[in-house]
């Protein structure tokens, strides 16, 4: 009974996956070679409503028989309270994490970015497995000290005791490597003393002169069973997919079409913001457009070296300049608003299959980071996350170094049941929703506001670093620790109090399709040409006045 009950389960999922919007990341990965500082550099969107709060998990030494409680699913606790699922044994020493809606970086220096791939249910799925993709995050962080050590725990106790999530990839990042990790279930009649390996997964290694980027399909490929250099993989991989008629022995090994032969959404719902960052990356490359069954090369070099605010600008794109341009269509409506809600069930029978086109920057993010892992400094001092609250194209990045110890209460709390404005969350959410009311004109206003606190903190960045090494190489790990954790609890505070002072003045100033200017006076803002022509305005006044014999 339970294995046929392990069977309807994945049938379920297999048919609810279409309909899951809440499953779409984008990710990025650069190279040390592909950037301008020679730094790597991993990002992340967390697209649908997760744990925003930032909660620093501290490490340390542990008691022989201590264990770790498991928890079903971690990453959306602020919708509803995670239920206990299991226990494993502690390890002897961890280290001190950052726990969000899914974990992103470790005092080491060690960073995880995200994305779903759901895949071949039916076939995959485990039901009996122990893990969901956000405990492996958490063990991973914990155990490891670099990112190729990080690949090898997640994927080793996934074996050990079983994963029972969908499809995920994590880009997995240190200071000299970078490892895109792909992993799903062992099957539906997989259990924990059957012998075999609980979970299917392998890593591919970006090169140090390219950029990955990943969005809601895998993008692994093929395997380099000879290339142990640049290729992990799962205990006895090939074994099972070749049982279930799903591989031959003697073929290449292509994980992404054996695990994920058929990504979910749209026909481009991937592949247009691979296509698009890609372009961004290097227009040089004219990448063409692709289908959901075809793929782009694992990694690409790019024109230009890779920045920290390159990969912000691109996070913030709505398609603009693009035949797709969210902003331009008729959808956009009157001010250009690039935001498009999901359409539901009733959609026009012509277009059944299709959905609005995907953009990289989600009303529905509950936080982005862009985090950069700098050369020749420890990790605690030269691995920054910056992180952004709520959707990319509205928020304001803050710093955090691996090494802090706190954050301030706003960043740490936030019902998303209840508007609250002691949570930093809420002043991005609310900026980003009533700049909807007419985009074309707060959108600027936004941006302004935002690059006077984000090109502040890069100004003052090259001296932080200098005195956080200065204490350090003086022998003080400890003080530098407490100097970058006073600097980024100043930043988010900034930004915390600032941003609801903002949020207000944009209300203030923007009110019943009017600008109020310095002086008192308003600036009645109208519509455009093309769009008065769009909607027939004045048309029932013109019929009314030809029926009359008005001219």
């Amino acid at each position: 009974m339970k294995k046929v009950l392990c069977m309807i389960i994945a049938l379920v999922f297999v048919l609810s996956v279409p309909l899951s919007a809440a499953l779409a990341c984008t990710t990025t990965a650069s190279g040390k070679d592909a950037t301008a500082n020679g730094s790597t550099i991993v990002s992340h969107t967390c697209d649908g409503w997760y744990d925003h709060r930032i909660v620093i998990v501290e490490g340390g030494k542990h008691e022989a028989g201590e264990m770790v409680d498991i928890y079903n699913d971690p990453c959306t606790a602020t919708k509803s309270e995670p239920q206990l699922s299991g226990q494993i044994p502690q390890a002897e020493e961890t280290y001190t994490y950052f726990n969000v809606g899914y974990p992103f970086m470790n005092e080491k220096g060690v960073v995880i970015s995200e994305f779903t791939w759901s895949g071949d249910y039916t076939s995959y799925y485990s039901g009996n497995g122990l893990f969901v993709i956000a405990n492996l995050e958490q063990l991973g962080l914990q155990r490891a000290a670099t990112a190729r050590e990080c690949v090898k725990v997640m994927g080793a106790l996934a074996e050990e005791y079983g994963y029972c999530d969908g499809g995920e990839c994590l880009l997995v990042a240190d200071k000299d490597e970078i490892w895109i990790f792909d992993v799903c279930g062992a099957g539906p009649l997989w259990e924990k003393d059957s012998g075999t390996p609980g979970a299917h997964w392998a890593a591919r290694r970006v090169p140090d002169d390219a950029t990955f980027v990943g969005a809601n399909r895998s993008r692994l490929g093929v395997i380099d069973f000879n290339d142990p250099d640049n290729f992990m993989w799962s205990t006895d991989i090939t074994k099972y997919p070749a049982s279930i008629g799903k591989y031959t022995e003697g073929e290449p090994f292509d994980y992404t079409k054996i695990f994920n032969p058929s990504p979910y959404g749209y026909e481009f719902y991937a592949s247009r913001r691979e296509w698009r960052a890609f372009s961004l990356l290097a227009p040089s490359q004219e990448f063409p457009v692709v289908s959901r069954q075809d793929h782009y090369d694992f990694a690409i070099k790019p024109d230009e070296p890779v920045t920290v605010q390159k990969i912000m600008s691109i996070y913030a794109d709505h398609l603009e300049g693009t035949k797709y341009d969210l902003t331009a269509d008729a959808a956009a409506g009157a001010f250009h608003n690039p935001h498009r809600y999901a359409v539901g069930k009733d959609k026009p029978e012509s277009a059944a299959s299709e959905d609005w086109e995907r953009e990289i920057a989600q009303y529905r993010c509950s936080y982005a980071f862009v985090a950069e892992l700098r050369p020749d400094m420890p990790g605690e001092i030269g691995s920054v996350l910056w992180y952004g609250a709520d959707c990319p194209d509205t928020t304001v990045y803050v710093p955090i170094y691996a090494g802090v110890t706190k954050v301030p209460e706003p960043w740490a709390i936030g019902n998303r049941k209840a508007f609250d404005t002691t949570c930093a969350w809420w002043a991005f959410n609310f900026v980003n929703n009533y700049a909807q009311l007419q985009w074309d004109a707060m959108y600027p206003q936004i941006l302004e506001a935002k690059a006077a606190f984000e090109d502040k903190f890069f100004a003052e960045q090259a001296e932080v670093d200098t005195k956080a090494m200065e204490l350090y190489n003086a022998g003080d790990l400890e003080g530098a620790r407490a100097y970058l954790t006073e600097y980024t609890c100043k930043c988010m505070d900034e930004v915390y109090e600032g941003w609801w002072a903002f949020a207000w003045k944009l209300v203030g100033t923007n009110y019943d399709g009017m600008h109020i200017n310095e002086d008192g006076s308003s600036t009645n803002r109208g519509y455009d040409h093309e769009y008065l022509e769009a909607v027939n305005f004045g048309a029932t006044s013109l019929e009314d006045k030809a029926a009359l014999g008005i001219n």
